[in-house]
């Protein structure tokens, strides 16, 4: 017998929802889905909604033509449990149901002067770490793929750890936390076009950096 929340999501949520994929190197566009589903978050491959009735999940829907649901089924596969990483309860055609890690990511702490304390950054090192151990490789963890909980450290998007490429940038954040976090930053705010000018400045650095061979 099915589950309640998986018959939700096969006879409710997938035949009326409508997901686009309009730009490769953009996030994925949600134009319709039924109620009472949210939309909590989109990437450059699929979006994550959730349902009020069971708010202990997410359920994450590759957009047509986006790839990448059979590797982050396998990056779960190999995590296993772990209390920094989320589950896959289910994996459907175009679908992950997840099991739902909720807290805020270190780019809004920076956005919002929530302090980031060390203990985090050691939980994300550890858990990076640990995806290497099952034979991953951690990428693209940068601000808006870990997230802190209580004072802890957790890692939010694993979809890119089957690439086999070195990805520097939570080596660089780790790098800017230790250089320029400094006491009296911790608590100020950052606004959203200062956050963007670091950001955009980032990419065109680690460009000029790989350019040179020195990544």
């Amino acid at each position: 017998m099915q589950k309640p929340w998986l018959l939700e999501i096969e006879h409710q949520l997938l035949p009326q929802l409508e997901i686009y994929s309009e730009q490769p190197f953009e996030p994925v566009v949600v134009h319709y889905m039924p109620e009472p589903w949210k939309l909590l978050g989109s990437g450059n491959y699929a979006a994550v909604l959730m349902h009020p009735d069971y708010a202990d999940l997410v359920v994450k829907v590759y957009a047509p033509g986006r790839p990448g649901i059979e590797e982050e089924t396998e990056v779960y596969r190999r995590l296993g449990t772990h209390p920094a990483y989320s589950e896959c309860l289910h994996a459907g055609d175009n679908y992950l149901v997840l099991r739902r890690l909720t807290g805020v990511t270190l780019y809004k702490c920076l956005h919002r002067g929530i302090p980031i304390p060390r203990q985090v950054i050691k939980d994300i090192d550890e858990a990076l770490a640990y995806a290497v151990s099952r034979g991953l490789n951690p990428h693209d963890v940068h601000g808006k793929n870990v997230m802190m909980k209580d004072g802890r450290g957790l890692v939010v998007d694993v979809s890119d750890f089957m690439k086999h490429e070195f990805c520097p940038m939570w080596d660089d954040l780790k790098s800017a936390y230790d250089r320029f976090y400094f006491p009296w930053v911790r608590r100020m705010p950052i606004p959203d076009f200062a956050l963007n000018v670091v950001r955009r400045s980032y990419r065109k650095w680690k460009k000029f950096r790989r350019t040179r061979g020195t990544i």
